[in-house]
């Protein structure tokens, strides 16, 4: 999802504990990947230390090189639902302004590296923000195929508009 639209606070919700190097906030808080792993300790692991550690399954994200990897951490938590699956906390997708300041790795293909390992993607939109940037409509179409077996959309605080309101939001 873009920037702000709760991606964080949601993931915080289902591990039901902080996890190291969670930052929440309306602004972009973050812009590195945050690969969420289960462990007694609660740490933070580098990313280029991840990609050759033989238990974790990051070892293919070395192809985006050092820029990349200066951009994606390990957060070690002890969240029971950790047991059994790793998450992907992603940063803000960026629209206007802050797009035009280019990344330093390609965006679209690590995020389609991802989401051709994962068995469940779920898209993130903000009831209160309709646009969407062209750097989201890059992350979709490069994800598109995934479209019909593990794709979810997620409208977050959908609790906050009224009714009529949500029409126009769909």
């Amino acid at each position: 999802g873009q920037y702000s639209t709760g991606k964080t606070s949601f993931i915080r919700h289902l591990l039901g504990v902080d996890f190291p190097g969670m930052h929440i906030g309306p602004e972009p808080t973050s812009d590195k990947f945050m690969a969420l792993i289960h462990g007694e300790d609660h740490k933070i692991i580098k990313g280029n230390t991840l990609t050759v550690m033989p238990e974790l399954p990051f070892f293919g994200l070395s192809q985006f090189g050092s820029r990349f990897l200066n951009h994606f951490n390990g957060s070690v938590a002890n969240s029971p639902l950790l047991q059994f699956m790793n998450m992907i906390d992603t940063p803000g997708i960026l629209s206007g302004e802050k797009q035009r300041l280019s990344r330093e790795y390609p965006f679209s293909k690590t995020a389609k590296w991802f989401a051709d390992r994962s068995d469940l993607i779920l898209l993130l939109f903000d009831a209160h923000k309709l646009d969407i940037s062209d750097e989201f409509k890059e992350v979709v179409e490069t994800i598109r195929p995934h479209n019909d077996d593990k794709i979810r959309c997620v409208l977050n605080k959908a609790d906050a508009v009224e009714k009529d309101q949500l029409v126009r939001v769909y």
